[in-house]
């Protein structure tokens, strides 16, 4: 599967973006999807992932209660949903997707929180 990601940007603080992720292939219901991020200096980290079919949801502690990932199947999509942003959040974003593990990934998209 090729993943096409789209969103992100230059933010303040306190507020929002939304990022889609657009995927080309089949059987795109069949596939966890996820969102990762990494900073400068930092190891790339789980943001939010979801399962396949009905899709279970998981969240790093750092996001809870302000990302929310979602995905429409008949659309090939996944999105991140991004309330309250904080400057930690700061980093390049990357949608993936997999099966047993993340094996397709696609382009990173900055996105910038000031304070």
């Amino acid at each position: 599967v090729q993943l096409q990601a789209s969103g992100g940007g230059s933010v303040q603080a306190g507020g929002s973006l939304r990022f889609t992720c657009a995927a080309s292939g089949r059987d795109f219901s069949s596939y966890a999807m996820g969102w990762f991020r990494q900073s400068p200096g930092k190891e790339r980290e789980s943001v939010a992932t979801i399962s396949w079919g009905p899709g279970s949801t998981y969240y790093a502690d750092s996001v809870k209660g302000r990302f929310t990932i979602s995905r429409d199947n008949a659309k090939n999509t996944v999105y991140l949903q991004m309330s309250s942003l904080k400057p930690e959040d700061t980093a390049v974003y990357y949608c993936a997707a997999g099966r047993q593990q993340f094996a397709s990934w696609g382009q990173g998209t900055q996105v910038t929180v000031s304070s």
